[in-house]
């Protein structure tokens, strides 16, 4: 697993540098057939997380791969999720809140997670079993393993019940469901302040202790949040599907996520 982390992490910082480069020149997009953007940033840093994970022997799901048939993918008890480039959309922006995300997923459940900013070399990464998440601000995408470790600090969540309650909000989705959930916090006699990040940098917030609370009443699919889930869970952030009350599950028939709630 230690192993699996280490190639997660030089996989995240590879491509972040290539995605800076695409950053830095003219940013040519095209357009799926969900309408979704795409980059040559997607594409360059698709190919090289998938040069790094294909030689684990484990299956990838990723945003950028054709996806394999659910009749195959259901076999899999262990398989990668990656967004090569998540928050397209911020990076056509140039707001810099775009991530690099890579999970590991074991019978359904995130057990490891990188997330890289490019923009800012942070990298966030966890190991759920280890119970911490780290972060590391870098001055370099060509960055050792050492130095990431040497430079790591670990993640703290707020405590419960703070108030104000800090609620994350998407600077791209804000849905009336979530409008109405912060109006039941304010109902409730707490004082709410909004935090507003692109990207699976909303997890990250929450992880770290800079938010409370990250209500998602908006399409995400599985790429999005395994990486984020697995770093909340390690700090004893609990992702949980509106659907269910349980935990987000991965490597679905139907990789688009549940509604879910990211809280303690």
């Amino acid at each position: 697993m230690e192993e699996h982390l280490n190639i997660a992490i030089k996989a995240a910082l590879k491509a972040g540098e290539a995605i800076m480069e695409v950053y830095t020149s003219v940013i040519e997009v095209e357009y799926k057939d969900d309408k979704s953007p795409l980059t040559e940033a997607d594409k360059r840093a698709n190919d090289i997380i998938n040069s790094y994970l294909r030689p684990t022997g484990i299956p990838i799901i990723s945003e950028e791969n054709k996806q394999t048939d659910f009749q195959v993918r259901k076999n899999w008890s262990t398989c990668w999720v990656v967004d090569p480039v998540d928050g397209t959309k911020e990076f056509i922006k140039r707001n810099g809140e775009f991530t690099v995300n890579i999970a590991m997923v074991i019978n359904g459940e995130p057990v490891l997670g990188v997330i890289y900013v490019p923009a800012t070399k942070v990298l966030y990464f966890a190991k759920v079993s280890d119970h911490t998440a780290f972060k590391a601000i870098l001055t370099s995408h060509d960055t050792s393993l050492s130095d990431v470790l040497g430079k790591a600090e670990p993640l703290q969540p707020k405590p419960e019940n703070s108030n104000p309650v800090q609620v994350v909000g998407s600077r791209s989705h804000m849905s009336q469901e979530t409008l109405d959930f912060m109006e039941s916090l304010k109902q409730s006699g707490r004082t709410v302040e909004i935090v507003s990040k692109g990207s699976s940098l909303k997890f990250c917030l929450v992880a770290e202790g800079n938010a409370d609370v990250y209500p998602r009443y908006a399409p995400t699919m599985e790429w999005d949040t395994a990486a984020g889930q697995a770093i909340c869970n390690a700090v004893g952030i609990n992702v949980i599907s509106k659907e269910t009350n349980k935990p987000l599950l991965y490597n679905k028939e139907n990789l688009l996520n549940p509604w879910f709630l990211v809280s303690k």
